[in-house]
């Protein structure tokens, strides 16, 4: 998400310092972005010289510090509300005063991240949806206190990356969550006692249903954990057991089953 990310801000023209504590992955995530920008120069949807210019926008850096001149920081760590915290924390007193603070949470809420600042106002939701060049929709969630000062810049940032806003209330999984995460959570406990096999239920979803992809595949594609993460954030946010994540999802989890990233998942990648 994170590569993405910086991916579609530097096409739009934005100068991007993408930010990791490890150099490995700044590097990997380079190569990801110059492998998907050469996918769209092959497929004519981007020219040669653009490309090169979206390229020459980006840099990368292993310190928080190189973000103190940033108008717009957007966080795509791992989704854990402690670690998010801490590092909102970190990022509030690096950050100029007058600079955005956004997180791609897929669930956590805004208000509580916001609540470790002394800019509860600048702090906003900005969740994109992956992959983050392809997929045209954003969710801006605004927070408690969150002005519409910044909502108004970061709808405007947002559309000149080409992409369509639609806000959220800062609830739970808010809209995209809330809703997909309980389909794949259903269709896990559909294979965990037996209702189809994992290339039955994705069939049905994708032919019956018109979906894209199965909720399986979809999921594997999401990662295993990031799945459980979001469903234990729905399901303690909001105190209803029809948000209670599938024990066999747990235990696949537990087992290091990820789906694509750890190479398997419901299926074998």
């Amino acid at each position: 998400m994170g590569s993405g990310i910086a991916q579609v801000f530097a096409q739009a023209g934005f100068s991007v310092m993408a930010v990791d504590i490890e150099r490995a992955r700044l590097d990997r995530a380079r190569r990801n972005i110059e492998q998907s920008l050469t996918k769209f120069q092959e497929k004519g949807k981007l020219t040669a010289a653009d490309r090169d210019a979206a390229l020459s926008r980006l840099q990368t850096a292993t310190s928080l510090d190189v973000l103190g001149h940033a108008d717009l920081i957007v966080e795509a760590i791992v989704e854990d509300v402690q670690a998010k915290r801490t590092l909102f924390n970190d990022l509030d007193a690096i950050a100029r005063r007058d600079a955005i603070l956004a997180t791609n949470t897929s669930s956590i809420s805004i208000t509580t991240l916001g609540a470790v600042t002394n800019r509860p106002d600048k702090v906003l939701g900005l969740h994109f949806m992956n992959p983050v060049p392809l997929m045209p929709l954003v969710e801006l969630i605004r927070g408690q206190v969150t002005s519409q000062e910044s909502v108004s810049a970061a709808t405007e940032v947002c559309r000149r990356l080409g992409k369509t806003v639609v806000e959220a209330a800062d609830y739970p999984g808010f809209i995209a969550n809330r809703i997909l995460m309980p389909m794949i959570n259903e269709a896990i406990y559909a294979v965990m006692e037996g209702v189809g096999s994992c290339e039955a239920i994705d069939t049905v979803m994708k032919l019956g249903m018109n979906h894209p992809m199965g909720p399986l595949t979809l999921a594997d594609f999401i990662g295993l954990d990031v799945c459980l993460a979001v469903l234990n954030v729905l399901h303690e946010g909001l105190g209803d057991p029809k948000y209670r994540p599938c024990p066999l999802l747990r235990r696949m989890v537990a087992a290091g089953h990820l789906g694509r990233k750890s190479g398997q998942g419901f299926y074998t990648y």
